[in-house]
């Protein structure tokens, strides 16, 4: 995959700004011991995730972030890089969300992002609807996680609407 740059930032991002095939990197963020386990303690308790001595003799063979914490430091970086902060009207979900491999204390995380569809709402003409597909690779370039995300955009450009130039 070709990785491109965004022509506009974050903050002046709008739905015609994405473009489908292109391919966008953006991190990195560090996974950090302290944070991984303060977070199984919230979210997911696990033994493999709290202790390190129990994470040792698991499959695992040592300490491993949630899967739902690395979903968390992915959505981290997509809202931070690429989703626009002018334009998102939400999302109505995300699909096939998997974690390939462990994320361990110390890894540096980044994202892969391909725009894999962008369409116009017909029945909404003022927003689009975005597909992704997002990789999450270690500091090895591995991916260790994976998702389609669902993004609604306000369109720059009003099909039958006067914009407003005040």
């Amino acid at each position: 995959m070709n990785e491109v740059s965004f022509t506009v930032p974050v903050d002046r991002r709008y739905f015609e700004d994405y473009v489908a095939g292109s391919v966008h990197i953006f991190g990195s963020i560090r996974v950090e011991n302290d944070e991984m386990i303060d977070f199984a303690r919230k979210f997911d308790p696990q033994p493999f995730h709290l202790d390190p001595e129990t994470a040792r003799r698991s499959s695992f063979g040592g300490l491993i972030a949630s899967g739902w914490h690395t979903s968390c430091l992915m959505m981290r970086l997509f809202v931070e890089h690429y989703l626009s902060r002018v334009a998102s009207l939400g999302s109505p979900g995300v699909d096939e969300l998997r974690w390939i491999r462990p994320v361990r204390p110390g890894d540096e995380l980044c994202i892969r992002v391909k725009v894999l569809e962008t369409r116009r709402s017909r029945s909404k003409p003022d927003r689009g609807i975005l597909q992704s597909f997002i990789e999450v690779l270690n500091q090895n370039q591995e991916v260790v996680a994976t998702m389609k995300a669902l993004n609604l955009l306000k369109c720059r450009q009003q099909t039958g609407v006067a914009e407003n130039t005040d």
